[in-house]
């Protein structure tokens, strides 16, 4: 998965490689759409997202060391 901000993508088949392969893994086109737009977001610095990685991490933590099941 490319994991460069979407403003620094200078090759448009990158993009149109990444929406092929989405569109073949059975995504809508407003699903591309939405994935494309949170990557953008959270690479740019999204509101959050520090706070939220962590949750997820502690999160994981619980359940590998089995102190919280799925």
């Amino acid at each position: 998965m490319n994991t460069r901000p979407l403003e620094m993508v200078t090759q448009v088949e990158d993009t149109a490689q990444e929406m092929d392969t989405l569109v073949q893994a059975g995504f809508t086109k407003d699903e591309i759409v939405s994935l494309l737009w949170l990557r953008q977001w959270y690479q740019t610095g999204g509101s959050d997202r520090v706070a939220v990685v962590r949750y997820l991490e502690f999160l994981k933590r619980l359940i590998a060391s089995g102190r919280m099941e799925l």
